[in-house]
């Protein structure tokens, strides 16, 4: 007979702190998704705040341009941020000003032009190559480290005297563009002047931001060249004036019936998740002990062995509980090994000892035949055993 434990039924002093505890991880995971979304809302809310990069005339920090603007204010200049396409349009539509722009990467070749065409003088502060030869028919030519003098006739140069241009730029054979601050064929400063409508290419990120304008002559270079009107729109282009089209998003891309199916297949799922969870039904408690008749654990583990398909394991079973048997009957200790168990069996039966071997440890069952010819074999054998060893229990 074999007794197994089974849960004992929960007081309800025991129940309480269980459910203390399960409201505490719902609280927990409530409180996460709250924080979660904190965090979620935060950033969103970050994003949607003004640019605050190199050059952002409103930016403190050290490449920021927010000093140059600021000296520009206080010499009378009314500046003008802009931080789209249409806000810079209508800033440059109420009257003549200065076009400032930073990093063009945004802006295609015909809107770029058209802005530059709107303004009285337009600076590009970080000229690209996309740049230079659409508006001054001129390359990028890498960066000049020494300080150097104008040497040319713009004024705005001759009263900034000697600086390190940072990035240099090679102008064209027949463009007709001034160039300041020459090194070799390059130069650092490039100047078109189509009858008073001036073009300015300059790095002003080595040049004007609040870290490098105090050094030499940069700050009188900045004001002379931003200030040259009234009226300066510094307009810091976003990707949300970008002319290209977006690119097709995977749920563009992807057939009208693929949302429905993957619904469809998450639900299924959910179904599943909770008719798995819930198939077993609720537990049943029990007091202990439990008995369990020998026979109800005998016959539930041979319906897992048939369940399973293992009739090795099986017979396995049955031969342990054999060489016990044997091992008991023969007074032999319960450490002895199986085939000492076999031989002593077919000594005391006096019988074919690779014959016994075979049926207690050797023979291999692969199916359920071989099983039942093993347990007709195994019962034999304990039988006859039973007889030669004890022949006062033989009947007549």
């Amino acid at each position: 007979m074999t007794t197994t434990a089974a849960p004992v039924a929960a007081s309800p002093s025991a129940t309480a702190p269980r459910r203390t505890r399960a409201i505490g991880a719902w609280v927990a995971i409530v409180a996460g998704f709250l924080v979660v979304g904190a965090v979620l809302a935060a950033i969103a809310g970050v994003s949607t705040l003004p640019a605050q990069g190199r050059l952002d005339p409103e930016a403190a920090g050290p490449a920021g341009g927010r000093a140059l603007a600021q000296i520009l204010a206080d010499q009378g200049i009314d500046v003008v941020v802009a931080r789209d396409r249409a806000a810079a349009v209508d800033a440059l539509a109420a009257g003549t000003a200065t076009l400032a722009i930073t990093d063009t990467a945004a802006l295609s070749d015909e809107t770029l032009t058209d802005l530059v065409d709107a303004a009285a003088d337009a600076v590009v502060l970080e000229p690209r190559s996309r740049d230079l030869r659409l508006l001054w028919g001129a390359e990028p030519a890498g960066a000049g480290f020494d300080a150097v003098a104008p040497q040319c006739a713009l004024p705005e140069a001759g009263r900034a005297g000697e600086l390190t241009p940072g990035f240099l730029f090679t102008p064209g054979d027949d463009s007709g563009v001034t160039a300041c601050y020459p090194d070799g064929d390059a130069a650092g400063l490039l100047v078109s002047d189509d009858d008073g409508h001036r073009l300015v290419a300059v790095d002003g990120s080595a040049l004007f931001t609040n870290e490098s304008l105090a050094v030499g002559g940069n700050a009188a270079l900045g004001i002379g060249l931003l200030g040259h009107h009234p009226r300066l729109v510094w307009y810091v282009p976003t990707f949300a004036d970008s002319d290209v089209a977006a690119a097709p998003t995977l749920g563009e891309l992807t057939p009208a019936w693929v949302t429905p199916a993957m619904l469809l297949l998450v639900c299924a799922a959910v179904a599943a998740a909770i008719w798995r969870g819930r198939r077993f039904g609720p537990l049943v408690a029990e007091n202990l002990p439990v008995t369990v008749r020998a026979g109800e654990t005998t016959e539930g583990r041979a319906r897992l062995y048939a369940a399973a398909g293992d009739p090795t394991h099986a017979a396995d079973e049955l031969r342990i509980a054999s060489l016990r048997r044997a091992a008991r009957t023969l007074g032999l200790g319960p450490g002895t090994p199986a085939h000492a168990i076999s031989d002593a069996v077919a000594a005391a039966l006096g019988a074919d000892r690779a014959v016994v071997r075979g049926i207690l440890v050797d023979r291999t069952v692969a199916d359920d035949r071989a099983l039942v010819e093993i347990a007709d074999s195994l019962r034999e054998l304990d039988l006859r055993l039973t007889r030669t060893t004890r022949p006062e229990r033989n009947t007549r």
